[in-house]
């Protein structure tokens, strides 16, 4: 059972850095400041990886603002009032759970490392459930199994049993019992094996800075941990100026600064990351069922990329933000496992009445129908930008052996997010076939993002284009020059058509009408 479990992480480990290493080969993602030998969990996104999340970014806006009536977007500023941070509990409560390794000198979010033991725990479920589906065939009831065999109960009770104690610890900031916890079940340094810790402690993560021209006059101000705080603010001015009746939603995307110690995994984790985020005004009352229908519209979003459901889960919060009555991650299956995307929450009317109390500012909504005013409720859906990008990164990379024996590197990206849609190659580099290629490339670069490439052997055009996602290759070739058609290669498929130029556009456009 350990060795299969160490084979997995290793995999998995494996995977993640061929990700990496093709995100910086072919200009996705690069370590900041490389020449100075980077900054720690700090990336530069290179030429395309800034078009991969700009394409994610659209996809979001076109789907939250521009399909729905009812949710308009804005552009708030990093820096914002420091009162504002003391009134959301940032002040206060923005703490993670942290514990050192004194042998390895690694350092870890206390919460993370009994995740990831229970994520282990899991995965010897799942052994459990494949080994007895092989020995029972169709006959095989999973559900059934998993509530009556012992081996697997007992997996299940112990989860119940470490989840309701690190709630407890949580909630109750009882740090001494969480490194019990740890102790306890017998958790090691991922990195060096040791269980030698030391205690758990809290650490804020917000970065502070000054604004002012001299020290003596200048003020504390913080970069701000997060967008959301940046719509409530502006909550009144959207309403009255938008005219807005409730339910409606005001979104945003936005850079957001976290002091993360425990900064690891690539982009999954940094300093200065950006979010994409929807605050959703509601009458008090009809939240939950604002909740449950923002899970479904987030996890249908997800899907219409065609990624397989199985790549994603919902996790309920074992324990609730300060502000939440209810809380979901939409967890999605990295190289390093289930880990979270994004998150819905019913933030209550927590955040609005804070501001009033911290302003002394009124911001309540007048409702037209009852003739009443009251603070909203507000449901809230959160996705990291760069956590997505890696979702799709990894999910659409690739390694394949072909037919005849030769192999490719593939990122199968979905095409409405694919950085170039189009690759427009002339088989030659001469007899006219460079200036047919431009001319159609100027026919297409209009309506999509297309790349030009002449260089090597028409194969190897091919595997570079692959490499990055092209969707489509359209190659020019002698009988173009003829009868006006050329040759369109599908990246997926491999298969090549020949189409009359005119219908090159047809056939990219219904692809990411798709």
């Amino acid at each position: 059972m350990r060795g299969a479990s160490t084979f997995a992480a290793m995999e998995q480990e494996d995977k993640l850095k061929k990700v990496i290493s093709h995100a910086k080969e072919y200009g996705f993602v690069f370590p900041s400041s490389e020449i100075y030998d980077g900054l720690g969990a700090v990336y530069d996104y290179g030429q395309l990886g800034s078009e991969l999340k700009k394409n994610i970014k659209e996809y979001w806006w076109k789907s939250m603002v521009q399909m729905n009536e009812n949710i308009v977007g804005i552009d708030s500023a990093i820096f914002m009032h420091p009162t504002t941070w003391k009134a959301s509990g940032h002040v206060d409560a923005f703490n993670d759970p942290l514990i050192d390794n004194k042998d390895s000198k690694k350092r870890y979010r206390a919460d993370v490392l009994v995740e990831d033991h229970i994520e282990k725990i899991r995965g010897k479920i799942a052994k459990e459930v494949k080994k007895a589906a092989k020995r029972f065939g169709d006959s095989f009831d999973a559900e059934m199994f998993q509530q009556t065999n012992p081996r697997v109960k007992g997996y299940l009770d112990k989860i119940e049993v470490i989840e309701a104690r690190m709630k407890r610890c949580m909630e109750e900031e009882d740090l001494e019992d969480f490194k019990q916890l740890i102790i306890d079940e017998d958790i090691a340094d991922p990195v060096g094996g040791s269980r030698n810790w030391t205690d758990v402690r809290q650490f804020n993560l917000m970065f502070s800075t000054e604004m002012g021209s001299t020290a003596e006059g200048a003020n504390k101000i913080y970069l701000r941990p997060e967008t959301a705080q940046g719509i409530f603010v502006n909550y009144l001015n959207v309403q009255k100026t938008g005219r807005m009746k409730l339910p409606f939603g005001i979104a945003q995307i936005g850079k957001a600064f976290r002091n993360e110690i425990v900064a690891r995994q690539f982009i999954f984790r940094m300093r200065e990351f950006e979010q994409m985020e929807m605050q959703f005004f509601v009458k008090p009352g009809t939240e939950m069922e604002w909740y449950e229908h923002w899970k479904q519209e987030r996890i249908n979003w997800h899907k219409s990329l065609g990624i397989p459901e199985s790549e994603y889960r919902f996790h309920d919060h074992l324990k609730m933000a300060h502000y939440a009555n209810a809380a979901a991650d939409i967890e999605f299956n990295f190289p390093m496992g289930f880990k979270e995307l994004e998150g819905i929450h019913s933030r209550t009317d927590f955040d609005l009445k804070q501001h009033e109390e911290h302003s002394g500012k009124k911001l309540q909504y007048f409702d037209p129908e009852t003739n009443e005013s009251y603070v909203p409720y507000v449901v809230e859906t959160s996705i990291g930008l760069d956590r997505m990008f890696l979702a799709m990164l990894s999910y659409a990379y690739q390694e394949e052996k072909l037919e005849d024996g030769s192999e490719r590197t593939v990122l199968r990206l979905p095409v409405k997010l694919a950085p170039y849609k189009v690759a427009v190659l002339p088989l030659l580099k001469k007899d006219g076939l460079p200036e047919k290629a431009r001319e159609i490339l100027g026919g297409l670069k209009h309506d999509f993002m297309c790349q030009y490439d002449e260089k090597d052997a028409i194969g190897r055009r091919y595997r570079r284009q692959d490499a990055i996602g092209t969707p489509f290759a359209v190659t020019v070739d002698h009988q173009t020059l003829e009868d006006n058609t050329v040759t369109i290669r599908e990246r997926d498929s491999m298969q090549q058509d020949r189409v009359k130029i005119e219908a090159v556009e047809g056939i990219i456009r219904d692809r990411l009408k798709g």
